[in-house]
């Protein structure tokens, strides 16, 4: 899969393709249908097949401070995307002047000037052009009339739940692994590079690898048993704090891993991190005493449960 990360590295051999546009935030089971979709109708027409998506997503450029939870970020998308059979990814700033373009221009300047698309395959719920107000009706129209066709995938359903990135969401909040495992048609995972922090984990005998979230909230907040992959060639098993720390006066959102048994140096590895349970909520604690307290009954209560999944520490089944 080819990235073509802003317009200057959009080249003329980049037009001529079947394109779909959106989020895809999750890249859940129905954004898996409909890139199928896609990628069966390029490899019809003989041309390559394009996801044309914005950072930030719209719903963050609008919510200002008050951002939405998501589910992956860029480098997550990229990785879930290079999975499928998709050909080409282009990703386009979302700004002022993208959000107040017209839905017919929207459909001429992206759709025709950039990509210049044979064909067109979006969700039956896509919504284009300032304040959202292009439909699939108005946009069958607009590819009527600058030459290109436009499809919809229909909704796909869980027990006659519509599957969507909101739906996902909720059910991740609830801590409901299996159900949210179902709709995504993967386990729920955060990608990212260890960095340096406060030393704080190391001070209190739990050292821990940190992913910074950005400017991003992310769609867990707690405490988590979780595996890792990025440390040699096994998973490791571990525990990680998603949050802002507030018994420590921590601010940004953060990703805190402790992987079990393990004392190397993991700083600048990329990591995936993998949620399995949910242990707790975040809280804040009058003491670090008490918080090194709450860590230590954390700990054990995760070793229990990946025992009782019938696994060690480095994710080698118990015989």
């Amino acid at each position: 899969m080819e990235i073509i990360n802003g317009l200057h590295n959009l080249r003329p051999r980049h037009r001529g393709c079947v394109l779909t546009v959106g989020n895809f935030d999750g890249l859940h089971r129905g954004h898996r249908a409909l890139i199928d979709a896609l990628c069966d109708k390029a490899e019809a027409l003989g041309v390559p097949s394009m996801l044309m998506t914005f950072e930030p997503q719209p719903r963050e450029f609008f919510a200002g401070t008050k951002l939405p939870a998501r589910l992956t970020r860029f480098r997550e998308k990229v990785h879930l995307l290079s999975q499928t059979r998709l050909d080409r990814l282009l990703c386009l700033p979302f700004n002022e002047q993208t959000a107040n373009i017209e839905a017919k221009w929207f459909a001429k300047d992206f759709i025709v000037d950039l990509a210049d698309a044979k064909h067109v395959v979006i969700g039956d719920d896509f919504r284009f052009g300032r304040g959202r107000e292009g439909d699939f009706a108005l946009f069958e129209r607009y590819g009527r009339e600058f030459g290109y066709e436009v499809s919809a995938m229909s909704t796909l359903l869980q027990d006659e739940d519509r599957i969507s990135s909101t739906l996902i969401r909720q059910t991740l909040a609830a801590g409901d692994f299996a159900g949210a495992t179902q709709m995504l048609g993967h386990e729920y995972f955060i990608m990212g590079r260890v960095v340096y922090g406060r030393q704080l984990g190391r001070q209190l005998n739990v050292p821990t690898a940190n992913i910074r979230l950005q400017r991003y909230r992310a769609a867990l907040e707690g405490v988590y048993c979780v595996t890792v992959e990025g440390i040699g060639d096994s998973e490791r098993q571990g525990i990680a704090n998603i949050g802002v720390r507030p018994t420590v006066d921590g601010k940004e959102p953060l990703l805190e891993v402790h992987v079990f048994d393990y004392a190397g140096n993991l700083y600048g590895s990329l990591i995936k991190v993998t949620f399995k349970q949910k242990l707790r909520d975040e809280q804040t604690f009058e003491s670090i005493d008490a918080l090194k307290s709450q860590i230590g009954s954390d700990l054990l209560e995760a070793r229990d449960y990946f025992a009782g999944q019938g696994v060690d520490a480095q994710g080698i089944s118990s015989p």
